[in-house]
């Protein structure tokens, strides 16, 4: 398979393996929940590459859908290359803004892509999807990119975002961006993927089919239907706006109805009351005159109480769309907008384009099940995980999403939306918005780094839960739990091959006087009866003992508590 070729390849593809593990540090002050726990809802604040190095142990094989949103290399974003990878080279490139002017840019985003993308897909279940935001600026190296990644057998498909109206006549309009999809297996794939919201579809035409018939009356009919949709909305998502019904079903208004400015798309639509033009869409009509007159033949247009309003089409929810569509049609100024009103008293937002809630759920809804883990490693202003909080409320699912951002804004603008959107936000324009989503999530901040020079120059060792992960995950290769920890027997988790134990604790006088001995050994609960992996810091038997007690030993680093300073 062709491969992609950029300068400073050769030292990242493998630079990953090479990225040690960081303690994972809670924030209590920061966080909105009972307990803090990694297994919980997740904002982590640091470096995505550290962060996902050291989540591994914890969510490897157990995401079913990652969402990132990187830069897009525009030249005018501000990112700033800082691997520390060992290389003369690309030590020149660490903290320089990469501008437009850079003739290295593309090379420095291949760079950072990469080892951040291999370390993506090990996090991926067997049917787990990734999906990525991009641009013209790095589409086609973003497809080479993942082909060489993900393989080329596991690309699923790409969405356009029509997303903004270009009006520029001495070019070629750009009004999209783009979403890649790829499969960590293609064949662990369904057939076809359905909406979450297919279930709910289904029983809206029923139901819509039973209120014609019992109410035969327009205005009865549409009175009851009021009340059952007030009673339900909430469990109705993504049906949750078809609050309307007539002789044809249940249905509701779509409002897009703007054009992207091209001549004889300006006319004039005619209030039925008043007998007024009704307001124009800012860029003129969606469609020709003569779509718009079919339309008003069909009733199928929505007029406001007066002609101030802009009219919008009427949608059946039988028209509802059974799979993830090729094309997405949503302003991108909707994401500022509803972030805006969340942060009513903030008049400038950090990001200047964030995503709308709803082009998040979309594809969500098609992958994500009500158990889904969702990551995303370049997390913004937080509209993932809004957009998952809002699919639980909807269906009542537990899906829990974990995110990662570097930014200083991570706990100011990213964790702050979720704690207002789970407790509510009282002037949203959204119901169920100022209700409350309901839900929780632990703040995490990345700490030092798991490695044995940095520990001997720090002056507290990692927590007991830090390095049960670190060494578990490093000696089995499979997931820890941290769950599993027994702190009176030492227990911290069972592989494929090992019961696994760690005599250990942050402090440097225990480990000076702690040994597995053959009383320890004696005392060690057998366990699932595998043979069983101990960690400590020496051993006082021989490997006759260790052999008759079943025990593999590990020692710790001696260097670790040698040199540790006593605590204080």
């Amino acid at each position: 398979m062709p491969s992609l070729t950029f300068k400073g390849k050769a030292l990242v593809q493998n630079f990953h393996l090479l990225v040690p593990y960081h303690e994972l540090k809670p924030v209590k002050s920061k966080s909105l929940t009972a307990k803090v726990s990694l297994h919980d809802n997740l904002v982590v604040h640091g470096d995505n590459l550290k962060a996902l190095k050291s989540l591994l142990p914890y969510y490897h094989g157990k995401v079913k859908c990652i969402y990132i949103d990187p830069p897009y290399n525009t030249g005018n974003e501000d990112w700033v290359y800082n691997d520390n990878v060992s290389s003369p080279m690309i030590q020149e490139w660490l903290g320089k803004v990469v501008d437009r002017e850079d003739l290295t840019r593309h090379d420095k985003w291949l760079c950072m892509m990469m080892p951040r993308l291999k370390l993506l897909r090990e996090f991926l279940t067997d049917d787990g999807v990734i999906f990525v935001s991009i641009d013209d600026n790095e589409m086609h190296r973003a497809r080479c990119l993942m082909d060489e990644v993900f393989e080329e057998a596991n690309f699923i498909g790409e969405v356009i975002w029509h997303n903004v109206t270009d009006n520029n006549p001495t070019q070629i309009s750009t009004e999209h961006e783009y979403l890649l999809c790829y499969a960590r297996r293609k064949e662990s794939q369904p057939t076809a993927w359905k909406s979450e919201g297919i279930p709910i579809k289904e029983k809206l035409i029923s139901l819509g089919e039973d209120f014609i018939h019992r109410y035969p009356d327009k205005e009865a009919r549409q009175e009851a239907y009021s009340k059952w949709f007030a009673e339900n909305k909430a469990f109705l998502w993504p049906f949750d706006r078809y609050k309307y019904i007539d002789d044809e079903g249940i249905y509701t208004g779509s409002q897009s109805v703007h054009n992207p400015g091209r001549e004889g798309y300006r006319y004039d639509v005619i209030h039925p009351s008043t007998k007024k033009p009704c307001q124009e869409p800012l860029m003129g009509y969606r469609f020709p005159k003569e779509t718009m007159d079919k339309l008003l033949k069909e009733h199928r247009v929505l007029f406001g109480e007066d002609e101030t309003k802009i009219i919008e089409l009427k949608l059946y929810v039988r028209e509802y769309r059974a799979k993830l569509a090729s094309v997405f049609d949503l302003d991108t100024r909707v994401g500022a907008n509803e972030v805006r009103d969340i942060f009513p008293e903030t008049k400038q937002l950090p990001l200047r384009y964030p995503k709308p809630v709803a082009y998040i759920q979309e594809f969500l809804s098609f992958v994500a099940g009500p158990e889904a883990i969702v990551l995303d490693a370049f997390a913004g202003s937080g509209t993932t995980a809004q957009a998952t909080l809002a699919l639980n409320k909807a269906d009542g699912g537990s899906r829990r999403f974990v995110l990662i951002e570097n930014e200083d804004f991570a706990d100011s603008l990213t964790a702050e939306r979720i704690r207002r959107v789970i407790k509510g936000v009282p002037k949203a324009k959204d119901e169920a918005l100022q209700k409350g989503l309901g839900g929780s999530f632990s703040f995490i901040e990345v700490g030092r780094p798991m490695q044995l020079e940095t520990m001997l120059k720090a002056e507290k060792l990692p927590s007991y839960e830090d390095l049960a992960g670190y060494i578990f995950y490093t000696a089995t290769g499979e997931d820890f739990d941290a769950g599993k920890i027994n702190r009176k027997t030492w227990f911290i988790g069972e592989s494929a091959q090992y019961d696994v134990y760690l005599l250990y604790a942050p402090d440097l006088d225990y480990l000076k006087s702690t040994a597995l001995t053959l009383d320890v050994a004696r005392n060690l609960p057998k366990g699932s009866g595998k043979k069983r992996l101990v960690f400590a810091p020496t051993k006082y038997l021989d490997s006759i003992h260790l052999e008759e007690q079943r025990i593999e030993f590990c020692q710790l680093p001696f260097e670790i508590y040698k040199a540790a300073k006593p605590r204080r």
